[in-house]
């Protein structure tokens, strides 16, 4: 990493915005003309991380990695596997456990032109760096009246895992997605973790992307034109995974998967559930959503983070703002419980959204629950 300090100090700072220019019409111009194979290939979502950084390192030397052990044990969950002897020790930099200290250091080099991805090992850690992530990453490029940009990206598990108690288990999308100046993003597929890096890497501004835990090994199907070394999602842009009439349910990380499974269940029941992929948390796409709700007229927010002050909460606000005419039940919103996640297996599976709550609360709004002691006659 000194190595690039050094070559950016003497190469002068001018050329950076063009070269990002150019790097990006050089890539777009390239996926507008390739044709892809209809075939597709399954993926997980660790494969997809590491490939994705791999690439856009190889693509811009300025891209490095930093964060305790990404090097030589190749990550805590194996994301940054082969990135150390590629591309040796000065751009996959090893960090002692200080939080506050390799934050500082990664936004420092990022003011100076690079673009640091900073891995934490669990975004519970990220705690400690609060104040580098606030008051240095998001704030300066805004009260320097946009002299020093901060393309940086933070990155790693965030959310409950299992068993691994309260400290260890939180959701940040909400904390991170209130403040002014940063980009949050929290993939699900493998196809959202790729194409989600690379534009946060290629982003002039901060972006948080919050990953998840149980999500590393799952496999996905990708195609051709997602294997493309050029292939970026837009950030900022959410994703109709399963169309549907009747109900909007809204997710993001692993929820998407429970609100699938859900929707499922609710088909068979005659009920056509349309699931949107978030993606995005800050921006968030609110035209899409409202869009949809207009359409079903019913809505579900689903998140596994505490419910006040919660990503659901702010849709729920966007929905009554430009789509309140269109409601033909009241909004129903599935988050964590409002508690600290416990340890013990059952009451951890108590605190976080199932797939049967999801079920329920859209058989509510739609006007399909039965009551039980009606059930029970």
């Amino acid at each position: 990493m000194l190595g690039f300090l050094r070559h950016r100090a003497t190469a002068g700072g001018s050329a950076v915005p063009l070269l990002q220019g150019a790097l990006q019409k050089v890539r777009t111009a390239s996926l507008s003309l390739k044709s892809y194979s209809s075939a597709a290939k399954d993926m997980n979502v660790r494969e997809a991380l590491n490939a994705a950084l791999d690439e856009e390192m190889a693509a811009d030397p300025r891209v490095f990695l930093m964060g305790e052990e990404v090097g030589e044990y190749q990550g805590a969950y194996k994301v940054s596997k082969g990135l150390l002897q590629k591309y040796g020790p000065e751009r996959v930099v090893d960090t002692p456990i200080t939080e506050a200290g390799f934050t500082g250091i990664g936004i420092g080099a990022a003011f100076y032109g690079l673009k640091p991805v900073v891995e934490f090992m669990t975004f519970n850690f990220a705690m400690q760096a609060m104040d580098q992530l606030i008051n240095s990453a998001a704030k300066t490029n805004y009260m320097s009246a946009g002299n020093i940009p901060a393309s940086i990206v933070f990155r790693g598990p965030n959310g409950a895992a299992a068993g691994v108690g309260a400290q260890h288990s939180q959701c940040y999308a909400s904390w991170y997605g209130s403040i002014p100046g940063l980009k949050v993003v929290a993939p699900y597929s493998s196809e959202d973790a790729r194409g989600l890096l690379k534009a946060a890497i290629r982003d002039p501004a901060p972006v948080i992307f919050l990953e998840n835990e149980l999500l590393y090994g799952e496999n996905f199907p990708v195609s051709a034109e997602v294997l493309d070394s050029s292939f970026s999602l837009p950030i900022g842009k959410a994703k109709i995974e399963r169309e549907g009439k009747d109900v909007t349910i809204t997710s993001f990380s692993k929820m998407v998967g429970f609100a699938l499974k859900a929707s499922e269940i609710l088909a068979k029941e005659g009920i056509s559930a349309e699931v949107i992929n978030l993606r995005s948390i800050r921006p968030l796409d609110r035209h899409k959503i409202n869009e949809s709700v207009q359409k079903t007229n019913r809505l579900v927010t689903v998140e596994e983070g505490f419910p006040q002050n919660g990503v659901g909460a702010e849709i729920c606000t966007s929905v009554v703002e430009e789509s309140f005419g269109y409601l033909d039940a009241p909004v129903e919103r599935i988050a964590g419980a409002d508690v600290s996640l416990p340890y013990a297996a059952n009451l951890e599976r108590m605190a976080l959204p199932q797939v049967e709550d999801i079920v329920r609360a859209a058989k509510r709004a739609c006007y399909r629950s039965i009551p039980m002691a009606a059930a029970a006659n």
